[in-house]
């Protein structure tokens, strides 16, 4: 349960560190291109955020060195794939049903719930499996 309760607790943060870098965006460009601007900056911000929050707290992952962790996380961004599929289908969908920023930004955060959750799971099993805590 204190594992569950810490990742709910760290993924809130990265989901926070999303949203709040795509707002960032589009409130600096409004060029034709602004939303997929802001998703994937928001994405790229999130996932470096997560990353480096779970190998630290969820998973207690020690590299041996620099090229060790590039490949984990590269690893960590595949298993990302699948949930920034789930994400951006929310947050898509809701922009199409809604047309709001913020119904946008809503449809992002339950995208991203259910993603992480998933996430947690492929990393546990396939990422930091030999250092799982």
């Amino acid at each position: 349960m204190k594992i569950a309760l810490l990742y709910a607790l760290l993924a809130a943060v990265a989901t926070v560190a999303n949203i709040g870098s795509q707002d960032v965006v589009v409130r600096l460009y409004d060029g034709p291109l602004h939303l997929m601007a802001s998703v994937v900056v928001g994405t790229g911000v999130g996932l470096v955020v997560k990353y480096v929050l779970d190998k630290r707290y969820i998973f207690r992952f020690q590299a041996r060195d620099m090229a060790h962790d590039s490949r984990t996380f590269a690893l960590y961004t595949v298993m990302g794939l699948l949930t920034t599929v789930i994400f951006w289908g929310f947050e898509f969908g809701f922009h199409w049903l809604y047309g709001t920023d913020e119904m946008r930004y809503m449809g992002g955060v339950i995208g991203l719930a259910i993603g992480y959750v998933t996430k947690y799971h492929l990393d546990k099993r396939y990422v930091f499996k030999a250092e799982a805590a």
